[in-house]
């Protein structure tokens, strides 16, 4: 089996982005370690602290910031990052070209039930126009130049995307060292899983409403087949499992609070999902468009989301366009 750094090489990945991913890889060790030590590391529970996000941190939330953080300003080869659980973005190095965007830990709340988590990264180059702060990552998911997650569970995963597919390295506890254990992964076209917190049902818009009845109809309904639902709460297993063997995620607006329709965040979870998934041959939409086309206006800003098997997602779409309404994650 190739370790990471070949692999990478072979498709001609710069040597910078390289050192940038493997120090990634080398914080992900140190939390899969923490995580699979439990109890035994005195990381579990929350604090009494909440992230930008208004939601409560799980005290691996914060441990894991701050190691890939820390890891990244290091290596002097990024000029900023941004991640869930900071409330601006932090400023590295003035000369370096790298910005990443993360989430240190996704689904985190899993973590007391022993439950799968995950790493989520994007990373995008420094614009070439004047920006500070903020404006440098307030760019398109087009303009992602890699992308991946790591999944915490019964083995540690890396799945990654540099713009040349997707593939799946697998961590040799042994030798410490990511090994690729699947060289092209492709997401089937169709699919009869589904993947929604139906405890939001009543919240949402009528086209998710209609689309999620029938497909509860079965063979019976208009959709002529059996769906099976699936729901981890963390979306690195939930998108995993549609990457490994089909499935429709999606976790839609809703009229709840209609100042905060949506969950999930664009820069740090979306696009570099909608990245890999489309590189798999899947898509990635809000329902209204194309996710990596969205123009963020900040870091922290909130999309709807559809992704997965290509003409499960385009079933899904036909729904937005047959029953209209007023869209609740709208711009104001």
């Amino acid at each position: 089996m190739q370790r990471l750094i070949p692999v990478l090489n072979n498709d001609h990945v710069p040597l910078h982005l390289i050192s940038v991913i493997n120090t990634l890889l080398t914080a992900a060790k140190e939390i899969s370690h923490r995580l699979h030590q439990g109890s035994l590391a005195g990381t579990l529970g929350s604090t009494l602290d909440a992230n930008i996000q208004g939601e409560v941190q799980k005290k691996l939330d914060v441990v894991s910031n701050q190691l890939i953080k820390n890891m990244l300003l290091e290596t002097q080869l990024v000029h900023a990052v941004a991640s869930e659980e900071e409330d601006e973005v932090v400023m590295g190095n003035p000369d370096a070209k790298y910005l990443v965007a993360y989430d240190p830990l996704d689904g985190s709340s899993n973590i007391d039930i022993n439950g799968s988590v995950g790493t989520i990264f994007s990373i995008l180059e420094k614009p070439d126009h004047p920006a500070e702060g903020t404006e440098l990552f307030l760019q398109t998911g087009d303009e992602q130049i890699a992308a991946g997650y790591i999944l915490y569970g019964p083995s540690t995963l890396l799945v990654m995307t540099t713009g040349n597919g997707v593939r799946v390295f697998t961590l040799d506890h042994t030798v410490g060292e990511f090994l690729l254990t699947v060289d092209s992964i492709k997401i089937p076209q169709e699919t009869q899983e589904f993947a929604i917190n139906m405890s939001n049902q009543r919240f949402w818009t009528t086209p998710m409403q209609k689309y999620i009845e029938d497909l509860l109809l079965g063979a019976e309904g208009p959709r002529e087949k059996n769906f099976n639902m699936r729901w981890n709460a963390a979306m690195v297993s939930d998108v995993h499992r549609i990457l490994t063997r089909s499935g429709i995620f999606t976790y839609p607006a809703d009229l709840r609070n209609l100042k905060k329709p949506c969950k999930l965040r664009l820069m740090y979870e979306a696009n570099p999902m909608s990245f890999i998934v489309e590189q798999a041959g899947g898509r990635a939409t809000t329902g209204y468009e194309r996710i990596m086309s969205i123009q963020p206006e900040h870091i922290h800003q909130r999309v709807s989301v559809i992704m997965g098997s290509r003409l499960e997602v385009d079933a899904c779409l036909g729904y937005f366009k047959k029953y209209p309404c007023n869209r609740p994650d709208a711009p104001e």
